[in-house]
C-alpha cells in the first residue's frame, strides 16, 4: 500500500531529518513529494517552494517548528490528508485542536523510526 507523503519543511541539507526523510521513503517505495524554502532535488524528489494543490496525499510528515507551521494550517487542512505525523520538535496543540476538528488523525512520532520499524 503506497501512502503519499508530502514532506512537509523539506531542506536540501544532507544532514537534516527532512532530508533523511524524503531518502528512506523514497527507498520503501512510498509515492513522495516535498516543499521547503529552497528548490532542488533530493532522491530525485523536487522540492517545491510554492504550495501546490496536491491530490489524494495520505501523510503530512512535518518538519517545521511550531512558529512556522501557523502560516500553513490553512493549507495542510485543504490538502486533506489522512494523517499528519510531528516529528520532534514540531507538535502543535494549536494546530491538533484544528486538525481534530477536520477529522484528520494526527501523531507525535518520528517518520525515520516509523520507517525503520515497518510502522509506517
Amino acid at each position: 500500500m503506497n501512502k503519499k507523503t508530502l514532506v512537509f519543511g523539506a531542506s536540501l541539507k544532507p544532514n537534516r531529518y527532512s532530508n533523511y526523510a524524503i531518502q528512506r521513503l523514497v527507498s520503501n517505495g512510498v509515492d513522495t513529494l516535498a516543499f521547503g524554502l529552497k528548490s532542488g532535488v533530493v532522491s530525485g524528489v523536487e522540492i517545491d517552494t510554492e504550495l501546490e494543490l496536491y491530490k489524494d496525499i495520505h501523510t503530512i510528515t512535518l518538519y517545521l517548528n511550531p512558529k512556522r507551521q501557523k502560516q500553513y494550517y490553512d493549507y495542510i487542512i485543504s490538502l486533506k490528508p489522512k494523517r499528519v505525523i510531528y516529528n520532534p520538535g514540531t507538535e502543535n496543540p494549536e494546530l491538533f485542536e484544528l486538525l481534530k476538528q477536520n477529522d484528520i488523525h494526527f501523531e507525535a512520532s518520528c517518520t525515520l523510526v516509523l520507517l525503520s520499524t515497518n510502522q509506517y
